[in-house]
């Protein structure tokens, strides 16, 4: 892919995952409600950090292992799982709303986007398996295009979050239970389709 395409799968592949329900994103509304419209920057700055952190590991191992079965098996297992994760999406979207859950918060907002995404087992799966896909097809360029992925990455990341902050700041609701339930089928059904391409690309 080129460094443009990376730059859009990144943002697209990242703002699905950002959209969906957990607990990063009622992390960023209780703080936002607390501590105004900056707590969704913030929770993105300290799951930015962990992303950092797990990119670097990656990148680290993957020069030290690759080779054209390596990279197979890896955008193999990433395509799936970018299915899996459609799947998903899909199957909980009757049941997701953007709304406040009940449990104890946390002060800071950037350690809420560390602690929410490092205790999130679904963070550690998706860099492992999809993540890693994608970074290594970014590595193709080099290390700026798997840099220009992360980059994408971040900016969905960012985008969404301040959005639902500055939101709920305000004391709004984002969007109806039906629109959210809606924007959630077209995530997952991209990612259903862009890990079928993933997989059969090759």
């Amino acid at each position: 892919m080129s460094i443009p395409e990376m730059l859009l799968i990144g943002f697209a592949v990242g703002l699905t995952g950002a959209m969906a329900p957990g607990p990063m994103l009622f992390a960023t509304i209780e703080s936002s409600l607390k501590t105004g419209w900056t707590a969704g920057p913030k929770v993105v700055f300290g799951h930015a950090l962990l992303e950092l952190f797990t990119c670097t590991l990656i990148i680290a191992g993957m020069t030290a292992v690759v080779n054209d079965s390596v990279i197979r098996a890896i955008s193999l297992a990433g395509g799936i799982s970018l299915c899996i994760f459609g799947g998903l999406i899909l199957k909980e979207r009757k049941n997701a709303r953007l709304g406040i859950k009940t449990q104890p918060g946390i002060a800071n907002p950037a350690l809420a986007g560390i602690i929410t995404s490092a205790s999130n087992p679904y963070f550690w799966l998706w860099w492992l398996s999809a993540g890693s896909g994608l970074i290594m097809e970014g590595l193709k360029t080099g290390l700026i295009g798997a840099g220009v992925f992360v980059a994408g990455h971040w900016m969905a990341d960012g985008a969404w979050y301040s959005l639902v902050s500055v939101s709920f700041s305000r004391g709004k609701t984002l969007m109806s239970p039906g629109a959210y339930r809606g924007i959630l089928i077209i995530c997952g059904l991209f990612l259903i389709v862009f890990g079928l391409w993933f997989v059969m690309k090759d």
